[in-house]
């Protein structure tokens, strides 16, 4: 059941997108400052919040229990509960890691007012379910855990991509056609690479994979993006395991739209057979992130499936960032996962091995020359 109806206004509906927030107990205010003044700029009819809205591994939510979730919760809502904005959330591959289930999240949202969901599949998928706007386009989130169980990030299982079959189908039947559809989850899928170009890695733009894609090298696609503004600071995390979910979203071709986050350095949209695949990057100033290009999305959605996206940056909205430089250019130099962290040490500890040969070697011959 759906909290809230949602309805076209003058044949247009905006949906943002508010992607890792990753927000802690002291919360970052500059976090809220740009939520703030996106919100202000864009007005949205719907705000998608697209998972890791906890930093579930941050220190000062160790030992807090539901009392501490909540407060973060709350606080990371109020720029939508202030302004009477309809939201909604799914999940990323942090949330549970503050000790409380997602489950148990979902309730917390659930209190809020302007929150809306529906039911999904269930068994522990709350945050798989999907939104109508007028019976005319579907809204879908997807849930997509954390691990995939083969050492990769988290995707669909099995009934998700069911679920999504048998509710595709039943509106179908019941407004006469598939209806334009726009899908949103946390973590992307392995389709991602196909819409790159693969590259050298001392090429300008160049990003490493990991995973499946280990050691490869990859840029955006110049012929293949949406935007001036489109740019990939890392490389896509996806699974390792492809749980056929793009490929059900390309039997009936309703699909106009899969927009992840996960990747906060990411930004672009850029086409795979016929559907847009895309990242919005990060707007969280309590993790790594693009600097000021740290923002959201939105997207203006027509009747008949058509929309126009654009983001809105902190450095577009609110200019220079004042305090704390240190810490966000230490944000911006560090790895930002535990594969980007070993190959960056095993290659530091190379280059200073090769140096200290160097050096040593140079030393050695500097003494027999004497």
């Amino acid at each position: 059941m759906c909290s809230t109806a949602l309805h076209f206004v003058n044949d247009n509906f905006r949906v943002m997108q508010i992607a890792d927030i990753q927000e802690q107990y002291r919360t970052n205010p500059n976090t809220i400052r740009l939520m703030e003044a996106a919100l202000d700029e864009a007005k949205p009819d719907l705000v998608i919040l697209t998972g890791d809205q906890i930093k579930g591994y941050a220190l000062d939510l160790i030992g807090g229990g539901r009392e501490k979730v909540e407060a973060v919760i709350r606080n990371i809502c109020r720029p939508m509960t202030d302004r009477g904005i309809a939201f909604t959330a799914t999940f990323g591959n942090h949330d549970a890691e503050c000790g409380i289930s997602n489950s148990e999240q979902f309730e917390i949202y659930k209190s809020l007012p302007g929150f809306v969901w529906s039911e999904g599949p269930g068994q522990g998928d709350e945050g798989t379910f999907c939104l109508s706007v007028d019976d005319r386009v579907l809204i879908y989130l997807f849930d997509t855990h954390a691990k995939d169980g083969a050492g990769g990030f988290g995707t669909l299982h099995k009934n998700q991509v069911e679920w999504y079959r048998q509710t595709r189908d039943s509106y179908e039947g019941k407004c006469g056609a598939p209806l334009p559809s726009f899908v949103f989850q946390h973590i992307p899928t392995p389709e991602f690479f196909e819409v790159l170009e693969r590259s050298g890695r001392f090429s300008y733009g160049s990003v490493r994979a990991y995973g499946n894609f280990k050691n490869q090298w990859y840029k955006l696609d110049p012929h293949n993006v949406g935007s001036i503004r489109d740019f990939m600071g890392e490389s896509p995390a996806t699974s390792k395991i492809n749980s056929g979910e793009v490929e059900a979203f390309l039997e009936k071709g309703e699909v106009k739209v899969l927009l992840a986050g996960h990747n906060h350095n990411d930004s672009f949209m850029a086409d795979y057979r016929g559907i847009k695949l895309g990242f919005t990057q990060g707007c969280s100033f309590s993790a790594y992130g693009p600097s000021l290009d740290r923002g959201v999305r939105y997207l203006d959605i027509k009747p008949d499936g058509s929309f126009e996206s654009a983001t809105l940056t902190y450095g577009g909205l609110l200019g220079e960032l004042k305090e704390l430089r240190w810490k966000y250019a230490l944000y911006e130099m560090a790895p930002v996962s535990i594969e980007g962290t070993k190959t960056f040490f095993k290659e530091a500890g190379m280059v200073l091995g090769t140096i200290g040969a160097a050096v040593g070697g140079a030393l050695l011959l500097s003494k027999r020359k004497k």
